[in-house]
């Protein structure tokens, strides 16, 4: 390979590396003992994500996503829970077992659709994706290319999308997120307001 040059990553940056398991609660209480967290727990379904697709066709399907994040390094961990419906993860732990499923890239900004082109015209087929409606529109694609043995994730947030409030917290919110929902009950947080 002397005298190659290979053109600047297409991929861009890293931003989440996910863990697909049987057992959320299981796998996060695991990655707390290592200081990883506090998670946040969604659940992604047909309710609340539009064009759910697997393998190209449009199907319906429900997983738990857990999110922690890990400052300052700016990286997501991410922790995935298929629910029902046919999905890659489910695929995946049937096939591997639970464990690292994929690295999520943010594409170098790029729309969805210049990446969804940038990784078909490298051979890479688009192999789940939709757009999940909570916090604001994100939309996520999952590639996969035959003989890789790997899964690439890209993630396009819309203007102003921030964290919505979870399903739940693990183990516990951290305290500032604490105090803003005893106060929104009435508590005191801290500074003498109620």
């Amino acid at each position: 390979m002397a005298g190659t040059a290979l053109s600047p990553s297409f991929l861009g940056s890293p931003i989440e590396i996910c863990i697909v398991t049987r057992s959320h609660k299981r796998t996060l209480a695991s990655l707390s003992a290592l200081g990883i967290g506090p998670w946040r727990i969604y659940t992604c379904s047909p309710f609340n994500t539009l064009h759910q697709t697997y393998l190209g066709q449009p199907t319906a399907f429900t997983l738990k996503f857990c999110y922690a994040s890990l400052p300052p390094s700016g990286i997501t961990y991410e922790v995935i829970e298929p629910v029902s419906g046919p999905t890659i993860f489910q695929s995946f732990l049937d096939e591997k077992g639970e464990g690292i499923h994929h690295v999520a890239y943010d594409c170098n900004g790029v729309d969805m659709e210049k990446r969804v082109e940038g990784f078909q015209e490298r051979g890479w087929k688009c192999t789940q994706s939709g757009t999940w409606k909570v916090g604001g529109m994100n939309s996520f694609a999952f590639f996969e290319r035959e003989g890789a043995e790997t899964c690439f994730e890209t993630i396009v947030f819309e203007d102003g999308w921030d964290w919505p409030e979870p399903d739940e917290w693990f183990p516990a919110p951290p305290a500032e997120e604490k105090r803003v929902v005893e106060n929104s009950e009435g508590v005191e947080d801290g500074e003498g307001k109620a």
